[in-house]
């Protein structure tokens, strides 16, 4: 069972990707929820807005402990925010998961009316292009040596995976292309055989 954070953000798109992909999924808004599901994706939405919802919902120190202990994750777009060690331009207030050794600028490709999609080449993923909507995306300014680049944009890192951690700047869940989302069951699928 692979769980969507479901505080914010577009919970329904991730659920149905999932399933599209193979996988069995449900919403996760409660740590007893958190601690049913064998991997987890935090949705796009507003990064500052989750971070503040994780805490009211008593989330954060439990999606800390989770991800320390191996517990795969994705996040998209604001997901990529919360997992991320380093955030510029973040609110002082504004809390993440980590998971990742990179760090992040939020709303680097610009404000909403500058969303765009472009095909997007992922290591890792065969068959051509990912189709990438990027809506307020962040990318990434810099990875540690732990961190492993999957995809660039424009000379920008916009995917990006550290062991069990997997993000992405873009939304693949807007697409009817399931390729990362099928990557991501391989890795939750990956790691409840170890």
């Amino acid at each position: 069972m692979i769980g969507v954070l479901a505080l914010q953000g577009d919970v329904r798109e991730h659920l149905a990707a999932l399933a599209a992909a193979g996988a069995p999924a449900r919403p996760v808004r409660r740590p007893e929820e958190l601690a049913e599901v064998a991997g987890l994706v935090i949705p796009g939405g507003e990064s500052t807005t989750m971070s503040k919802l994780a805490v009211i919902f008593g989330l954060l120190e439990p999606l800390r402990e989770r991800v320390r202990a191996g517990m795969p994750v994705y996040g998209t777009c604001a997901g990529m925010i919360m997992v991320a060690d380093k955030i510029l331009d973040g609110r002082d207030d504004q809390e993440t998961i980590g998971g990742i050794d990179m760090i992040v600028r939020r709303n680097a490709f610009g404000r909403q009316n500058e969303s765009f999609e472009a095909g997007i080449e992922v290591k890792g993923i065969d068959g051509g292009p990912v189709e990438g909507v990027f809506i307020r995306a962040p990318w990434v300014e810099s990875v540690g040596a732990a961190a492993e680049v999957l995809a660039t944009f424009d000379g920008h890192t916009v995917a990006v995976r550290q062991d069990h951690v997997l993000a992405t700047s873009f939304h693949p869940e807007l697409t009817g292309d399931h390729r990362v989302h099928a990557l991501f069951v391989e890795m939750v699928r990956q790691s409840a055989q170890t």
